[in-house]
This record gives structure tokens, sequence and C-alpha cells, in this order.
């Protein structure tokens, strides 16, 4: 057995102990992982995509059908446990690991393709960050399975398009271009974040084929990926129409149910503030089930005494029915109105940039018994050198995947000559994707950091750009 084959099966080996590793000793539950559960079981039983509401099972259309159809699955041919789940997320994720590894080896120059492969898959059947969501019955797994699918797709779509001769691009890229946007559909019914994937191709294709003679493979190109994108998600809208009279193609963005109260105005305020995830436990996922205490929101929330006067009096009223009324919520929306007014930067930019730096720059411990506490440094290493160990470790591992990853741009960048059309769209694909899926996260109402790490085979496949600057071809004349 050659040397490559050993490290390869090593690795395989090494990364279904890690996953196995989190589901024997670190099983986990989410605040989604009942709704999961039930929505598959009487999938099942009743033959309802549905939930029990005050004891009436009803149709519901808060989560696409994708997890609950991949939990459908497991139970009908595994039996009904979260271990047979876990298992099997186990196995798809290492899948996805080998996707990592095949999707760096499409961005990396020939001579240095072999080494960044198997970096890539080092690097992936390592990381924690991801191996840990096999032990959990959410999303995760499945979604960033498709994800990476569907980027190695599209990257060897614009390797054929751009290596074709002329008058063969049809024959050789259509089926990827169509393949490559049903993945997506298929991702989008796991998570509804997954078209941007398709929306980060744009661009690229875009600035790629601006001149006019290029037009008509723009628009072919656009056809083939909309098409496949779509396919998947017709049964999903024609059930929501026929069911509620609405085309929902996605999972709707506030998970709330067909004539369900949203309180925008809510949301809106929490914009003008949030950027720590423990703020999202302390107020967003509190909202009408338990009472929400002005104590636990920081100084940011307010500008002056008198708005955190307001603000007290608001929740002093939400707390005695735990409701949000249409008066209540407009009232909320004025406060973040008038916080906008007051400071439009701090809404438009500095919130967002801040959410960006707590979705990326943290632990993620949030699956594991660890507080994840740092503060005040000398008391917490007192009090449990183990956990603030753990912690340090965590968050310095994120630090160097993310650095890795910004060091591997840079040395493509660096010799973005020596690298074909096609990889330097494959890399610029993945730069895109990973900017705009940040961009779009920090907008929504619960930033949590489990919502980019679908982009961690993207951010490892750029990683091991780092092992080609080792290549004798790729070093500055």
């Amino acid at each position: 057995m050659s040397k490559m084959r050993r490290y390869v099966w090593l690795a395989a080996a090494a990364g279904l102990a890690l996953r196995l590793f989190f589901a024997w000793r670190f099983p986990a539950n989410a605040g989604d992982t009942a709704i999961y559960d039930e929505l598959a079981r009487n999938w099942l039983d009743h033959h309802v995509y549905g939930l029990f509401i005050n004891g009436q099972l009803t149709p519901v259309d808060i989560r696409a059908p994708g997890y609950p159809a991949f939990l459908a699955a497991v139970y009908v041919i595994f039996g009904r446990t979260r271990l047979a789940v876990m298992l099997v997320q186990a196995v798809v994720d290492v899948a996805t690991c080998f996707l990592t590894a095949a999707l760096a080896a499409r961005l990396a120059p020939e001579a240095a393709r072999q080494r960044v492969t198997l970096a890539a898959l080092g690097l992936a059947v390592s990381c924690p960050f991801v191996a840990n969501y096999s032990a959990v019955v959410l999303t995760e797994v499945p979604a960033t399975f498709f994800t990476t699918l569907a980027l190695v797709v599209l990257v060897r779509a614009m390797e054929n398009e751009e290596s074709a001769a002329p008058g063969r691009s049809l024959g050789i890229s259509l089926s990827d271009w169509f393949v490559g946007g049903l993945l997506v559909g298929l991702g989008a019914l796991v998570r509804p974040e997954a078209p941007l994937i398709l929306a980060s191709v744009a661009p690229v294709l875009i600035l790629q084929w601006r001149r006019p003679k290029d037009w008509k493979k723009l628009a072919r190109v656009g056809a083939l990926a909309a098409a496949g994108f779509v396919l998947p998600l017709l049964p999903w809208g024609a059930r929501n129409w026929r069911d509620f009279h609405r085309a929902q193609f996605l999972a709707p963005r506030y998970a709330e149910l067909p004539g369900e109260f949203v309180p925008h105005g809510f949301h809106a305020w929490m914009k003008t503030w949030l950027v720590r995830f423990r703020d999202v436990y302390l107020v967003a996922w509190k909202l009408e089930e338990e009472p929400v205490d002005i104590q636990d929101l920081p100084a940011s929330a307010f500008d002056s005494v008198e708005e955190r006067a307001r603000v007290a009096s608001l929740l002093e009223r939400y707390n005695d029915t735990l409701t949000i009324s249409p008066e209540m919520d407009e009232e909320f929306r004025q406060l973040a109105r008038e916080r906008t007014v007051r400071h439009p930067l701090r809404t438009y930019l500095w919130v967002p940039l801040r959410r960006a730096v707590t979705l990326w720059f943290t632990p993620r411990l949030e699956l594991l018994p660890v507080s994840g506490r740092l503060r005040p440094v000398a008391q917490r290493w007192t009090e449990d050198p183990v956990d603030f160990s753990v912690t340090v470790f965590f968050g310095a591992l994120n630090v160097l995947y993310v650095g890795l990853a910004l060091a591997g741009v840079w040395f493509a960048l660096r010799r973005r000559a020596q690298l074909g059309p096609g990889q330097r769209l494959g890399l610029e694909l993945l730069i895109t994707f990973i900017v705009l899926r940040t961009a779009l996260l920090t907008q929504v109402q619960t930033p949590e950091p489990r919502y980019v790490v679908v982009c961690f085979p993207a951010v490892l496949a750029l990683s091991a750009m780092v092992g080609a600057r080792r290549d004798s071809s790729l070093r500055s004349e």
C-alpha cells in the first residue's frame, strides 16, 4: 500500500474516531432538536408534515423538509434513536472531509496538488468545529455536506468553461451547472441560506463574462443553474400553496406559523445593539417564553438614562404577559428608528462588523460542557483551570484556521498569474461565498456562531493553499 493511500485511510479512520468520540462523550441537545424530531416522526406515523399544536396535529412550514426527511430515512433504516442519527451524521461528515480535499485540489496548481489535497484532508478530519455537530440533531452536518459538494461541482463547471475549446463548452459543462444548481436546491431544503452559493457565483461570472460576446454563455449558465435550483423546491412550494395559499419555497425567515404575529419592531431594536451570542440567550430566545430582565441587557442597548427607562417600562409590560402586542412592538420600532437616526453608522456598520467578529472569532463551545468564559483571567484559571484551558485552546484553534485561510488567499493572490482561469474563478467563488454569507448572517435576528460552520470546508480548502507556497513553480521570479 502506497504512503498516500495509507495516509488517506488513516485520515478517514481518525476523522471517524473524532466524530464518534463526540457522539459518545458529548451528545448534545438544542432548541430545534425536538422540532425536527417531531416533524420526522409525525411524517412517518401520520403522513402529515406538521406538529401537535394545542393537541391537534397541524401542517406547518416553519422548517423546510430536508432535515426531517433525513431523520425519517435514518429512523426507517436504522431505528428511531438519536444514536443512529449521530452515527450516520459522523459518516456523512467524514465524506464532507473528502469533499473538502477535492475542493482544495480544484484550486491548487498541478505541481502542488497532491500536497494541498492531503493538507486539506488532514485539516478537515481534525477540525472539531464541524465534527462536534455530528453529536447533535441539527442541520449543520447535511447542510455542510450539500454546500461543499455544490462548491466542488460549481468550481469544476467554471474550470470546464474556461478550459473548453470553442464550441465545446456546452457539452462539457452543461451537466455541472445544472447539477450544481440542483445541489443548492437540495441544500435549501435543509438550510434556507443555501441559495447564497448561487448568489456568490453570479458576481464572479458577471465580472468574468462582462463582454457582450460572453453574454450568451452567461445566460445559458444562469438558466441551467436556476433550473436545477428550482426543481427540488417545486414540491415544497406546491405543498405550501395548497395548504397555506402562499408561495413559500424556503423556510420562513422568522420560523413563524401561518398567521402568527412577528415582532419586527423588537427585532429591529435588537439589531441596533445585539452583538454577543450571550445576549441571544438572555433576550432573543426568551421572547414570548420567559421574562426578560433589563439588568441582563448591555449598556450599549441604551443611549441615555431616559431611553433605559423607556425600555424598562416596555419590558415590564412584556413580563406581565410574556407577549409583545402590535402596539408594544411599534414602540420598540420607534426606539430602533431613534437610535438609528442618532447613530446610523452604529446600526449599519459597527454592529454588523462586531457581529461578524463574534460569528468568526469564538471558541465554538456551545455544544460542549464548557463555560467559554475567560474573564477575569486569574479568577477563571483558579476556579476551573480545565474549563479555562479548553476555552483558550478552542479559541486559539479558531483564530488559527481563519489565519491560515487568509494566508492561503494571500499566497494564491500573489501568484494569481500561475493559476489557471478556472482556478482563479474558483478562488474568487470561495472568497465571495464566505464574505456574502457572513454579511447576511450579521442581519439575522439571532446571529449564532454555528451558522458559519458550513463555511469551514471552504475555509479549510483555502488554508491548505498555504502548502502550495513550497512549490518551486510558484516562487516569485
